[in-house]
């Protein structure tokens, strides 16, 4: 068992489980379960609103988290930290209170083949909504985002919506680059970059990127579920709307009008999950104690062990960049001749969890040319057991519908 793997509940109770499907959700150390528990406990109480000591706790423990997100990502200003409830709430707030009221007739919108439905669909609806262009970004044969198509597509553009690590290829999008030659053609562009699968993963530094919105969903980096965050520069949160209108969102509300609160506030209307939020910061210390650069290590040593052992297997298609330097802890694969949910339930019979389908990126499925595809992920709690035991499974699958390993 590896360093961090005995931190994990599940596994101690699970001793056989392989879990290889943490691109969908993490699994939660003690540490994290633990916070939770503590505030449910001890301080439980809405936050913002009493004047008695365990309600004043609770406000300061998610401020506390606020400032941990904003260090985490190198915010400059922890009230651009907005707690949502996933990333896919993050970008539609950005599509519905930013993007919709900047973007109009005949403007266009440029996203990528290879983005999740979440980062694909709202821009793909805001653009019939609005008449505007849906440009979409495509790939190269390994699996890389077509750089010289981005330039020629994005200068006349007012918004780009893009993946930093997909999540299906396990493709690392050279961000910073992109994000600075789109700036060096368009100066006036808008990025939000969809940081749900690089977050969890590898440091990540806003200031650095230069993107105007970040959006990363907390359950994917071992807090729990219904925590999400959206990072957005101070300049341009001032000039939105709220998003949703009641309680906590606002500074004066009268009869005849409401005067809406400051960021990060006015876009956190109502009471926010608050064990959800403390769960994150207590998930961002215990990244914290391993260490980011420690945690891609530890990623791409497995990547590279399980693509040398999946190798063996003929017959297997392998997708996305085959330099585990340029990809991240996602391998998505095919068998010839078995559907990719029946190689994931031989698998899971065997207490081997994979992902099967599309993994909510149809467009990116067609323009490879397959339906679906299987889906293997790594994170921390993951060794090269897991690999080998992984490995003897797809061999089993084989041998179930009759080839030849």
């Amino acid at each position: 068992m590896n360093t961090w793997k005995k931190d994990f509940p599940i596994f101690q109770k699970n001793p056989k489980l392989v879990y290889l499907d943490s691109a969908a959700t993490s699994q939660k150390p003690k540490v994290v379960l633990n916070a939770m528990q503590y505030y449910y406990e001890n301080y439980n109480a809405n936050v913002r609103r009493g004047l008695y000591p365990i309600a004043e706790k609770a406000t300061t423990a998610v401020e506390d988290v606020r400032k941990k997100v904003a260090k985490f990502i190198n915010a400059k200003d922890p009230s651009e930290i907005i707690f949502v409830r996933n990333t896919t709430e993050a970008i539609n707030l950005v599509a519905y209170t930013f993007a919709s009221h900047n973007i109009k007739r005949g403007d266009s919108i440029v996203t990528t083949i290879m983005e999740h439905h979440s980062n694909f669909v709202p821009w793909q609806q805001l653009a019939k909504m609005k008449k505007s262009k849906l440009k979409v970004l495509d790939i190269t044969a390994d699996g890389f985002l077509n750089i010289n198509d981005s330039r020629f597509k994005i200068q006349d553009s007012r918004f780009l919506a893009i993946t930093h690590v997909s999540n299906v290829l396990g493709t690392i999008n050279p961000i910073k680059e992109i994000i600075k030659q789109v700036r060096a053609v368009n100066p006036q562009i808008t990025v939000l970059l969809d940081a749900a699968q690089s977050v969890p993963h590898m440091k990540v530094d806003v200031q650095d990127l230069d993107c105007d919105f970040l959006v990363f969903s907390g359950h994917k980096m071992m807090a729990g579920t219904g925590i999400g965050v959206l990072y957005g520069k101070k300049e341009l949160l001032k000039q939105m709307r709220p998003f949703l209108y009641g309680g906590e969102m606002i500074r004066e509300v009268s009869i005849e009008s409401t005067t809406f609160a400051d960021p990060p506030y006015k876009f956190e209307a109502g009471t926010p999950d608050i064990a959800g939020i403390i769960s994150l910061g207590a998930a961002i210390d215990y990244l914290g104690s391993v260490g980011m650069n420690t945690v891609q290590k530890h990623e791409r040593q497995l990547m590279a062990y399980g693509l040398s052992r999946m190798e063996e297997i003929d017959g297997i298609t392998i997708y996305g960049p085959k330099d585990v330097e340029h990809r991240s802890g996602v391998i998505s694969f095919n068998l010839d001749g078995v559907h990719a949910h029946d190689v994931a339930q031989v698998l899971g019979d065997m207490g081997i969890c994979i992902r099967s389908g599309h993994h909510c990126a149809m467009p990116l499925h067609k323009r490879l040319g397959i339906p679906a595809s299987a889906r293997v992920s790594f994170y921390l709690y993951n060794e090269e057991s897991d690999v080998d035991r992984f490995v003897e499974g797809i061999k089993k699958v084989k041998k179930i519908f009759g080839s030849k390993v």
